[in-house]
């Protein structure tokens, strides 16, 4: 295969990979992630073992990407929207304010959660290929899923997560 075939194989995954970085750090930081994890697969490309998909392989790096840099202390910045200067998208009633719950809702589930249901449910990757891009075995994604959608899908309905402590008040 020659590199103007892995060129093009990583340009139709971009798309996903912005998807991805979007939803993992927010519209902010997301190119950044995104040329951060095609800077490294470009230098490491001799590395991809290309009887396999670069799809699940580019994951893995931009996942391990994202996990360093949440291990990596930072200065405390605060995020400016840029699409606050622009009019607004045409959307049906109400549909803007779920996808700012969805996004909200999916901001509070756990990194590894969140992860495989973006994987899962953004991506549609199958489970052996979020398996492989996290490093983990098919039972833990199926198992994240499971409680990772239970979680959201309470948080949606504005009852408490399942695991979390209720408070009972008494008289």
């Amino acid at each position: 295969m020659s590199a103007f075939d892995d060129s093009r194989q990583l340009q139709a995954c971009l798309p996903g990979l912005r998807r991805y970085a979007r939803a993992l750090v927010g519209s902010l930081h997301a190119d950044d992630l995104v040329q951060d994890t095609v800077e490294r697969a470009w230098r490491k490309l001799e590395q991809w073992q290309r009887d396999g998909a670069m799809r699940p392989w580019l994951f893995s790096i931009m996942h391990n990407l994202h996990v360093d840099q949440l291990r990596r202390p930072g200065l405390a910045l605060q995020e400016l929207d840029d699409d606050a200067l622009l009019p607004a998208e045409e959307r049906a009633p109400g549909q803007s304010i779920a996808i700012g719950e969805m996004d909200a809702a999916l901001a509070r589930l756990p990194l590894g959660q969140r992860e495989v249901i973006l994987l899962v449910a953004l991506e549609q990757m199958p489970y052996e290929q979020v398996a492989a891009t996290l490093g983990i075995p098919v039972g833990t994604v199926m198992s994240r899923l499971s409680r990772g959608r239970d979680k959201l899908r309470a948080l949606l309905d504005g009852r408490p997560a399942s695991g979390a402590p209720t408070l009972k008040v008494v008289k």
